[in-house]
């Protein structure tokens, strides 16, 4: 997701996915402290929910961004520039800044990637725990850990980001990009796949 915003939409678009990710992160964090996540831990019926949500979720973009891919591609073939209406926010402008309509599309599409896969909510449940003293004020030190954590990913997916856009020049050329939105539009099926299909 990160790289498909930073190819479309450049930093600034890349830095909002990053942001609804890591509210994501934050939610999970916030109910694994407060002993939420433990439902998803302990009911089938709610983690399989979770889950299927999720991954019909991660489905839905990758086939978007499938389908884009080839009504770019044919597009620039043919020497003609998408209007804004047919494109993605800010895609046709490679550097436009994005008024706070188009922050929503990226915004959204991390937070509700994150926010619905159980398996985030299962690591914050079970990996940070272990790191809490004992007799030491559990929902305060939880967001701690995850107020780090989430800090971290922050920063490596914002210079992950900038290293995409440091290259945009020469992958967003029409064929490259259509087959750059094809890779990505797969791993997306392919992840939202094994995420439907994986196991508990």
């Amino acid at each position: 997701l990160v790289t498909r915003s930073a190819l479309a939409l450049g930093v600034r678009g890349a830095r909002w996915t990053i942001l609804g990710i890591c509210l994501g992160c934050l939610v999970h964090a916030t109910a694994s402290a407060l002993g939420l996540s433990a439902i998803l831990a302990t009911s089938a019926r709610a983690y399989e929910t979770v889950k299927l949500l999720g991954a019909a979720y991660l489905v839905w973009i990758g086939v978007q961004s499938i389908r884009g891919a080839g009504m770019g591609a044919s597009e620039g073939s043919r020497g003609q520039t998408p209007s804004a209406k047919e494109s993605d926010p800010g895609r046709s402008l490679p550097g436009r800044s994005l008024t706070p309509s188009r922050h929503a599309g990226p915004f959204a599409q991390g937070f509700l990637t994150n926010v619905l896969n159980p398996k985030v909510a299962l690591f914050y449940l079970t990996f940070l725990p272990q790191f809490i003293p004992a007799g030491a004020p559990v929902l305060r030190t939880s967001l701690l850990l995850a107020g780090v954590h989430i800090v971290l990913g922050f920063a490596w997916l914002s210079l992950y980001a900038r290293f995409v856009d440091r290259l945009r020049g020469a992958l967003t050329r029409p064929v490259v990009k259509a087959w750059l939105e094809r890779v990505t539009g797969g791993a997306l099926v392919l992840l939202g796949a094994r995420l439907a299909w994986a196991r508990k």
